[in-house]
């Protein structure tokens, strides 16, 4: 349903996505993952049609740059930020995005039902909460039952509650078999709830196309290295172990490494020899990206 082939795409000399190569059939629910900077976002707006690019995209077999409208017709799409009238009423919301997308809705309640809002038709938007606003905005995407469902990391302003609220609902539309599922996450209960295969994205770079599965086999023998360094050198000691292909980020009092059976000294070694102090460290049982994410160098 969404195919992608050596898509590129730079911002003056930043290179935020290269040559990245892979597809989301329909019955498949393909998940984006990485950290912030990773690229995720930049490829979803690439496919909506929102950035210029090189390479190219197709969507139900027509080309996202030269057949944008029809290509967009299939998508339905859930942004990270919500946009509405707070003071609308739900239902009048849910017909008024139908009128500016062209399509009939039939029964406002029954739209409202399979996202889990039955009955909210006449609350106004003000006095939902932030996952009750993500089932609405999921279920405007749903309207005209588009071919393709596109998500950008959309339980991320949620509590725990709302997002495994959420989770739940996405997870019922994602086994359906009907349509084509891609979306952004940094999140393992996403992977484990949503996701039949991971594109592994690492500043732009495709660096790994995996089922499900195997990528939470992975991720549950990979452990956290905790390292404690002074303020001043956190970012440099991001910056060298990226580039000798650490997983790395800055967290609170320090930086957390992505780190290998046989391989848990070596981020150590790696700083000792850049003349790095640390000052301590920890290791940490199993791996989630979102420790990652926090804080940028």
């Amino acid at each position: 349903m969404i195919e992608i082939h050596q898509l590129t795409k730079r911002f003056a000399r930043a290179t935020a996505v290269q040559q990245a190569t892979f597809s989301a059939p329909a019955g498949q629910a393909v998940a984006l993952w990485g950290a912030n900077g990773a690229g995720k976002t930049t490829i979803i707006r690439c496919i909506l049609g929102l950035l210029s690019y090189e390479g190219s995209i197709r969507v139900g077999g027509f080309d996202a740059a030269r057949q944008g409208k029809q290509a967009r017709r299939l998508i339905g799409y859930v942004p990270q930020e919500l946009g509405f009238h707070d003071d609308q009423p739900v239902a009048e919301a849910v017909r008024f995005f139908a009128r500016l997308k062209g399509v009939s809705i039939g029964n406002v309640d029954e739209e409202l039902a399979r996202v889990g809002l039955a009955g909210c038709g006449g609350k106004r938007i003000r006095t939902l909460s932030g996952g009750m606003k993500q089932r609405l905005a999921l279920s405007l995407a749903l309207q005209g039952d588009p071919l393709a469902l596109v998500l950008d990391e959309v339980t991320a302003s949620l509590d725990a509650h709302g997002r495994e609220d959420f989770i739940g609902v996405l997870s019922h539309l994602a086994r359906d078999g009907r349509r084509a599922v891609l979306f952004a996450s940094h999140r393992l209960e996403e992977i484990r709830a949503l996701a039949t295969r991971v594109i592994v994205l690492d500043r732009g770079r495709l660096v790994a196309d995996l089922p499900a599965a195997e990528f939470l086999r992975q991720r549950a023998e990979t452990s956290s290295l905790h390292i404690f360094l002074s303020e001043s050198v956190r970012g440099r000691a991001v910056l060298e172990l990226r580039s000798r292909g650490f997983l790395a980020g800055v967290n609170g009092r320090g930086i957390y490494v992505a780190v290998a059976p046989g391989r848990r000294a070596e981020p150590l070694a790696i700083l000792s020899a850049a003349r790095l102090h640390v000052e301590d460290f920890e290791m940490l049982d199993g791996f989630d990206s979102a420790e990652f994410v926090k804080e940028q160098p």
